[in-house]
């Protein structure tokens, strides 16, 4: 595959995944297509860290998100919610406090998986970034990090929403040729 089509592919997967936030099958479709563009990219610049990077971004991703969904659907039907404590003698308050107990734990893990997604995610659009000469790549990664860790307050949402357009903008604006190599300096 080429360099064009990896930029290409690249460029409509991350549209995909900002168009995604709103219908999801969408962002999976980009997922993917990033995923193959980013491949393609990886091996045009003889980088495998972009890829390799990505790839394990995306692994944390799945897995936080996974693990946050099973806790909590182990959470409300284990039945600390619902029914035990209208059993006689049950304690609402212990049941209540164990549910959200649980939840929490979820989105502890979510948390730290999704962190753990959007280090790996910057270290892969660092390398694109050099090898491209784009630094929008790095303002995404950047902006992809602060946005992971400020989820916890929600203006993190909003951060992230914004690294995938930026993200999105860089694919599209991505050279279709590496820039020149830098100048040496002559020994003196």
């Amino acid at each position: 595959m080429s360099m064009e089509q990896g930029k290409s592919l690249a460029s409509i997967g991350a549209l995909l995944l900002v168009i995604g936030t709103f219908v999801p099958f969408l962002g999976i479709v980009g997922l993917i297509l990033m995923m193959i563009g980013l491949k393609s990219l990886a091996d045009y610049y003889k980088e495998r860290g972009i890829f390799d990077n990505a790839l394990y971004g995306i692994i944390f991703g799945i897995v936080g998100a996974a693990a946050a969904a099973f806790l909590i659907i182990a959470v409300v039907f284990t039945g600390p919610f619902l029914g035990l404590a209208f059993e006689s003698g049950g304690d609402i308050t212990g049941n209540l406090v164990a549910f959200f107990g649980g939840i929490l734990i979820a989105l502890i893990v979510a948390f730290i998986f999704y962190i753990l997604m959007a280090v790996y995610l910057r270290k892969a659009f660092d390398a694109l970034a050099d090898k491209t000469g784009s630094g929008m790549f790095k303002t995404a990664g950047l902006l992809l990090l602060i946005g992971a860790i400020l989820t916890i307050v929600l203006i993190g949402l909003i951060l992230i929403f914004v690294a995938w357009i930026l993200l999105t903008v860089a694919f599209f604006s991505m050279p279709s040729s590496p820039p020149p190599p830098p100048a040496q300096a002559a020994p003196a």
